[in-house]
């Protein structure tokens, strides 16, 4: 049976649908403009501005402004391509048809989700009441990402504490990245050897491509940082400066440890939007249920996904959004056609760890956690070359080309031998 949508107009119809105005749905949208420019295409998202997320670390730290990370969302939008300021309600796949928040439907022939994740602070008792002052900071956050550098700034001494949920979260490595900069710029003020500086990990180690783990743990050793693994922070007292921590033992038994700081970097715990959580399209673990490999839905054909939100083991980056949308639209359009999805994601995804002001770490890998370099260098030492890269030739790629849809993701060659 055709799907149903007798009930919809034929302005709220379109070819291809897109949920989400983030970098994932807009370089789709883009490319999918370039690809055949007589599509109907129409982005959905609420949010008026638009922001570079990778560039917070480096807002956190000091070196770039956050007006530098922000866009208006109506200058970033396609030509040609409509945009509903508007929140998805629910989906009702069966009859190609999303619903939004004001009763309205809109039909697809193709649905591309892709509205990223979101920051579930309140899980964390206590946070929401003190983030943003008492020493409690996120460069997970617009709100206070600048307080993070006001924070480190004015810290002369005492306990910091970086923390980091259970995974998955978005870029898994910001976590660290911001306590190697702050203790960087202690150690340059003269001051980390008054500091008492620790990085407590939800998981079970310090990063999950272990072929890059030795490097990052030069740089915990280097600051003198304390790492403690399968600490997972539960509740902030902020006027007591007190945070209090899920403790797993090595025996699997459980207890809860609280620690006084003078500075708290929160990341908060992530999940899929609660409108893709309670919707038929998630898997068992509430994420998008995607095939790996062709990013269309397991269950629903018209349906594609990318970004943070899809149930896929790759690393939840901007890279790893600017390796899917090629794939997504190869996929999508061939759909159309009703040729063969040959579009094939490899689980592509990178991370620049910037161990210090000056030198990052740069991790690409593949699915299984494979390295997979782009440079004719070896990526797991610290370089100059890589930070050059992260603060201003990957700003540029990303508003420039990736957004635009004129990006040319290269293929990368895995090492299998280490």
């Amino acid at each position: 049976m055709a799907p149903t949508q007798t009930d919809i107009p034929d302005s709220d119809r379109f070819t291809v649908v897109i949920v989400g105005g983030g970098a994932a749905g807009l370089t789709v949208a883009a490319r999918l403009r370039r690809a055949r420019p007589n599509l109907s295409i129409a982005v959905i998202d609420p949010a008026t501005t638009h922001a570079y997320q990778p560039g917070w670390t480096l807002v956190g730290a000091g070196v770039m402004s956050l007006k530098d990370t922000l866009r208006q969302e109506g200058g970033l939008i396609p030509k040609g391509v409509r945009w509903l300021r508007a929140t998805v309600a629910s989906f009702t796949p069966e009859e190609n048809a999303v619903t939004l928040t004001d009763g309205r439907r809109i039909g697809y022939r193709r649905l591309v989700v892709c509205p990223g994740l979101q920051l579930d602070w309140g899980k964390i008792d206590g946070l929401t009441e003190t983030l943003g002052r008492n020493g409690v900071c996120s460069n997970y956050s617009r709100d206070t990402v600048e307080y993070t550098w006001a924070c480190i700034q004015s810290l002369k001494g005492g306990t910091a504490l970086f923390t980091q949920p259970p995974m998955p979260i978005k870029c898994a490595g910001a976590p660290q990245k911001i306590a190697y900069l702050a203790s960087d710029y202690w150690r340059r003020e003269g001051v980390l050897s008054r500091m008492k500086v620790e990085f407590d990990v939800a998981g079970d180690a310090l990063f999950g491509v272990k072929y890059f783990v030795p490097s990052l743990q030069d740089a915990i050793d280097y600051y003198g940082i304390d790492l403690q693994l399968k600490h997972n922070l539960v509740a902030v007292d902020g006027p007591k400066r007190q945070a209090t921590f899920a403790v797993t033992a090595p025996d699997g038994s459980s207890s809860m440890v609280t620690r006084g700081f003078d500075m708290l970097h929160v990341t908060p715990p992530q999940s899929a939007p609660d409108f893709i959580k309670s919707s038929p399209l998630v898997n068992t673990a509430g994420w998008l249920d995607i095939d790996a490999t062709t990013l269309r839905h397991v269950r629903f054909d018209t349906v594609f996904g990318l970004g943070d939100v899809i149930g896929t083991s790759n690393a939840k980056t901007a890279a790893a959004a600017r390796a899917q949308a090629p794939v997504v639209v190869e996929n999508l359009l061939a759909s159309l056609d009703g040729r063969p999805l040959a579009g094939a994601y490899d689980g592509y995804g990178a991370c620049p760890l910037t161990v210090s002001y000056g030198r990052v770490v740069l991790a690409e890998f593949l699915y299984g956690g494979v390295p997979a370099p782009s440079f004719h260098y070896d990526q797991r030492k610290p370089s100059r070359f890589a930070w050059v890269l992260k603060t201003k030739v990957f700003p540029q790629l990303y508003w420039n080309m990736m957004l635009t849809g004129r990006d040319v993701h290269l293929p990368h060659k895995p090492i299998k031998d280490i």
